[in-house]
């Protein structure tokens, strides 16, 4: 049963065991994060798109931390549902036409590797499941102001 559990909790804290991908696995999270976005916001409402996300946080702090304890790494890059759940929440809202996607995309894999203040600190000293987690949710929040400005001037220009 046990063997079963963690098998779940690895689903879905790899993201369909994507974070297994050899090579830049928090990419192939984001990918599968923008693919839910665009899969939410042709979809669901507006409330439903908003309780998604809200799953997508509460399931994927707890997973994260539990995953963490499997694998026996803290913050393992296996670990993608934050890179699902903070490329989601940029994506939320955004008309989800090409240009947009690639934008809000780039913009989060920038700030989710460059990880400005207080992501950083986050990153450094938040610890468990919540610190896998809220690092990226700033990090979105940041991607989120930025890809809207520039999808704004992208797209009026």
């Amino acid at each position: 049963m046990k063997r079963l559990y963690n098998t779940v909790v690895l689903f879905f804290a790899t993201g369909m065991f994507v974070g297994f991908v050899p090579f830049a696995p928090g990419t192939f999270g984001s990918v599968l994060g923008a693919v839910l976005a665009y899969g939410a916001a042709r979809w669901l409402g507006v409330y439903q798109s908003l309780a998604l996300l809200a799953g997508l946080l509460f399931v994927g702090t707890y997973v994260a931390g539990v995953a963490e304890k499997i694998l026996g790494q803290q913050d393992s890059s296996r670990i993608v549902i934050d890179e699902i759940a903070g490329m989601y929440m940029v994506m939320l809202f955004l008309h989800p036409g090409p240009a947009a996607l690639l934008i809000a995309f780039l913009c989060f894999r920038a700030f989710d590797i460059l990880k400005p203040f207080p992501a950083s600190y986050v990153d450094k000293n938040v610890h468990g499941g919540i610190g896998v987690m809220l690092d990226d949710v700033v990090a979105a929040v940041y991607a989120s102001i930025a890809a809207r400005i520039l999808i704004f001037f992208y797209l009026t220009v």
